[in-house]
């Protein structure tokens, strides 16, 4: 938490971090349960679990207490690439891709990320266009395309990447593992609002050579293992938003004890507890919901999850984007001046109001999300 605005600042985590995060026994949970103790069988576990312990209850504890720092830049830059890059070749990859980049990412010695967004497909992630096409011998891909929006993108060396490879829609998205070292992978850093240490990229593949072993499940059949994660993406998306919210009203609360204005504290002027009291109902609300998607999570197994609680997830995600919204904006008026200045006391509700947008459109948009709610709901009823 000390460093974090000067990690922000400059928009990168120190060398070296990641190998601590694995020394710690963060970042092999970060993939979600089970444990990969057959992939990192020496790693020691936070908290001193044992790996058939870990579920999805302590993940939650891990990353609530890591957002405690007020940066989703931080905290993507940590894990964005990894928990959403990895889990396809975990779920999907043949052993020999899972031997060549799972063990070397899970323990920080190598960056991998998810390359799916592109400038023209977002959300719509059935009508992307990066092509890749078999040469003669069928022995190759060759790639080409642009990625825009990827975290972790910048300093990654492996690129998880959707692309065509046959018709129109979903049934013609593959899977590739992508090299940096590959010639004809660019990146460059985007400038955005927020999570700046995320590593955020502009990703282009220009006639890339990529070996058919590289092919992550089968051609073609690349949208059910984007699918295959969305769950636990989305609730992890959840998990930081709802701490970010937690963050905001805790130093709001702490501000309003130590300022004073008109002769008073700001905590004795009505207004101001009313402003906490909007923020406290809604931020214990958010957490327990989020207690009961998890606890559903622990009881089911990964199918049942998948079919039941992809709405859910969905409508989850969306609220705890809307509250955090909501309580920046609050922070912001208790803070005043000082909430728009980047440092200083004001430093974490400066930025995570910078960040909300982060949490309101990447892994589905609010409007997205909403709709497949309901969505999925509709399904479940036309089954009873």
């Amino acid at each position: 938490m000390p460093y974090t605005h000067e990690w922000d600042e400059a928009k990168a985590l120190p060398k070296g971090f990641y190998t601590k995060c694995y020394e710690a026994g963060w970042l092999p949970g970060c993939v979600g349960p089970p444990w990969p103790k057959d992939i990192v069988p020496d790693c020691k576990i936070i908290a001193g679990l044992k790996p058939e312990e870990y579920d999805y209850f302590h993940e939650l504890i891990l990353i609530d207490e890591l957002s405690r720092c007020g940066s989703g830049g931080v905290l993507w830059a940590i894990s964005g690439g990894l928990s959403i890059g990895l889990p396809p070749i975990l779920q999907f990859g043949s052993q020999y891709l899972r031997e060549k980049v799972a063990r070397a990412c899970l323990s920080g010695e190598k960056v991998i990320c998810l390359a799916i967004t592109e400038p023209y497909a977002g959300s719509d992630v059935a009508n992307l266009k990066t092509e890749a096409r078999k040469t003669p011998d069928g022995k190759h891909y060759i790639v080409n395309g642009e990625k825009k929006w990827i975290t972790n993108g910048v300093w990654a060396d492996y690129f998880t990447v959707a692309v065509r490879t046959g018709g129109p829609g979903m049934s013609g998205v593959s899977l590739l593992l992508i090299e940096r070292t590959m010639p004809g992978v660019t990146t460059r850093q985007m400038k955005c609002s927020g999570v700046w240490p995320s590593g955020t990229s502009y990703v282009t593949f220009e006639d890339v050579l990529v070996p058919v072993e590289n092919l992550i499940y089968k051609e073609n059949q690349g949208f059910k293992c984007i699918m295959y994660n969305f769950n636990h993406e989305r609730w992890t998306s959840a998990l930081q938003s709802a701490r970010f919210s937690r963050v905001l009203l805790e130093e709001s609360i702490t501000y309003a004890h130590k300022r004073q204005t008109f002769g008073k504290r700001l905590i004795d002027h009505p207004v101001i507890r009313w402003k906490l009291g909007q923020m406290a109902r809604q931020v214990e609300s958010t957490w327990a919901w989020i207690e009961s998607v998890t606890f559903q999570l622990c009881s089911m197994d990964s199918r049942e999850s998948r079919e039941r609680l992809g709405g859910p997830i969905a409508l989850l995600k969306a609220h705890c984007s809307q509250v955090m919204e909501y309580c920046a904006r609050e922070a912001s008026q208790i803070f005043g001046g000082l909430a728009y200045t980047r440092g200083g006391q004001g430093e974490k509700v400066e930025r995570l109001y910078r960040e909300v947008r982060a949490y309101a459109i990447p892994a589905g948009s609010e409007e997205i999300m909403l709709d497949l709610g309901v969505r999925q709901a509709m399904k479940t009823m036309s089954k009873l």
